[in-house]
């Protein structure tokens, strides 16, 4: 990957490592009501790629776009930026 072109960057959560080598990561925003103006929290669930980094669940990762490796990943996790607090 070349240095000159510029990657999308999202930070989520991840809700799901139930898969081989894929997990999910939920991303939210704060965007304004149209007509009322109130903050509002939206919700998106990206599939995304993991080769090096092994996230777990509740891990907060940061994901950078990719080329689509199937059908509905075009995501690959880059790194861990704060660890889940499991108890147990």
């Amino acid at each position: 990957m070349s240095k000159d072109k510029k990657r999308q960057n999202l930070i989520g959560k991840v809700v799901s490592t139930k898969m081989d080598s894929t997990v999910s990561v939920l991303v939210t925003r704060v965007v304004s009501h149209p007509v009322y103006k109130k903050r509002m929290k939206k919700y998106k669930k990206y599939l995304s790629h993991i080769s090096t980094v092994r996230p777990k669940d509740g891990d907060i990762v940061k994901i950078v776009s990719t080329k689509p490796i199937s059908k509905n990943k075009r995501w690959r996790v880059s790194e861990i930026l704060q660890e889940s607090k499991i108890l147990g």
